[in-house]
Parts: structure tokens; C-alpha cells; sequence
């Protein structure tokens, strides 16, 4: 079956309705909806960054090709800083969904993608335009979660003294 394309006219609304099904937590339906839009309007920024978290908002679901999928958007942004910016969003969230689903290293690995998305965040920053502080607040969002990674990683280390 073939797709049926929507007009340019109804982008806005279309673009309304992806976000509050991101919002609703139906993500796979907020993907389609941006599809929808580049299809029409392939360059549209707000529809990629939309798309882009909607991607990304399905990492737990165990896609395994949804970081590729975000990465293939996020090179479509316009500028350096959305790029970054995004960037660091794709791995912050990828540690998170790698921290759901626990398994043997799991908080290792979410401590590097933490560390990666912390250096994009840092890239963002030097680039930002002002007032913007959205990777400030992301960077400190990252540093707090390595905390309570560290004290949940010491936790799991202690091995008390065995009395001989």
C-alpha cells in the first residue's frame, strides 16, 4: 500500500499532533507523523529534531537500529549547535536505557555514554546562542546521574571482610 502525502498546509497541525503523542507516550505514532512532514517538507527542522526525539524517546523498546536511525537525523539538523546539542541527547539517552535494562556492565557502559554525552553538552555550550542554557542544565542532569551511578557502583563493590 502506498502512503497517502499530507499538504503543506497542515505541517503545523501535524507537527502539533507528533508532540502530544510524544507527550501521550506513543512515540512509534509521533515518528510517523514527522515522517509525514519531511515528506513534504524535507528540510523542516522542527519535524527532524521531532523525529529525532521521537527515536530516541523508543531506545528502551530495544530497537536496535534506533541509534542509527537518530544519527541518520541527526546529521539532517541545520546548525552546529542543534547537532551537538542532539548529539549529547542521543547518548543521555541511551545510558538511561542501558541503566532500564541493567545486565552484567550495564552501569559501566551507561557511565561512558553518560561521560559522551557530557562532552557533546560541553561542545553545545561554547556554541550557544544566548540565554540558551539547555545543555547547561543537560550536563548537570548527566553529572548527577554519574553520582548515583558511583554510589549504587560502590554499593555493588563492597565485598565485606570474612573472619577467618
Amino acid at each position: 500500500m502506498n502512503l497517502k502525502p499530507i499538504t503543506h498546509e497542515g505541517i503545523p497541525a501535524a507537527l502539533q499532533k507528533a508532540e502530544r503523542y510524544r507527550l501521550l507516550n506513543d512515540s512509534a505514532a509521533a515518528e510517523s507523523i514527522c515522517l509525514d512532514v519531511l515528506e513534504v517538507d524535507p528540510e523542516n527542522q522542527q519535524a527532524l529534531v521531532a523525529l529525532l526525539l521521537s527515536i530516541t524517546d523508543q531506545f528502551d523498546e530495544e530497537q536496535p537500529d534506533g541509534v542509527h536511525r537518530a544519527r541518520e537525523v541527526l546529521h539532517r539538523l541545520g546548525d552546529q549547535y542543534k547537532r551537538e546539542y542532539y548529539a549529547g541527547i542521543i547518548s543521555e539517552r541511551r545510558a538511561r536505557s542501558q541503566l532500564h535494562r541493567g545486565g552484567p556492565g550495564a552501569s559501566d557502559i551507561a557511565a561512558g555514554l553518560f561521560h559522551e554525552a557530557m562532552t557533546h553538552y560541553e561542545r553545545a555550550e561554547a556554541i550557544r546562542p544566548a540565554g540558551n542554557d539547555e545543555a547547561i542544565l543537560r550536563w548537570n542532569t548527566c553529572v548527577r546521574m554519574l553520582g548515583r551511578h558511583e554510589r549504587v557502583h560502590a554499593v555493588a563493590d563492597y565485598e565485606p571482610a570474612l573472619d577467618d
